[in-house]
């Protein structure tokens, strides 16, 4: 209930799980979902060093697969109140946004430049 008293959090209504030493559906849900981040970094590792063009297509296809069941259990964890975020003020966003188009200018790369 003190989600909801609180209009600075995003979150939807927290399904219950026993407190118990055994490992509940969010126990298992959230080990599936850090096993899954673990994986999607490795990937990007490997992909980044291989050599060659089928290897860089197989353990690509393996890096999207793993990416999209990282999210769907992000979503998953989402849909049943176990991940919250809090909301941020729309100056704060604003701010953020006024200093990532100054970094950006910065960037040599993708500004009309050819090689």
């Amino acid at each position: 209930m003190n989600q909801q008293q609180q209009p600075s959090k995003i979150a939807n209504p927290k399904t219950q799980v026993p407190e118990t030493p055994q490992m509940s559906d969010r126990d298992y849900i959230n080990d599936m979902l850090a096993t899954e981040k673990y994986m999607t970094d490795a990937y990007s590792t490997a992909m980044n060093e291989a050599s060659h063009d089928q290897l860089f297509s197989d353990i690509q296809q393996a890096f999207t697969e793993s990416q999209r069941c990282q999210r769907d259990l992000f979503n998953l964890m989402f849909k049943k109140g176990w991940y919250s975020f809090d909301a941020e003020q729309q100056q704060t966003l604003d701010q953020s946004y006024q200093r990532f188009t100054g970094y950006q200018n910065q960037i040599p790369y993708g500004q009309n430049t050819t090689m």
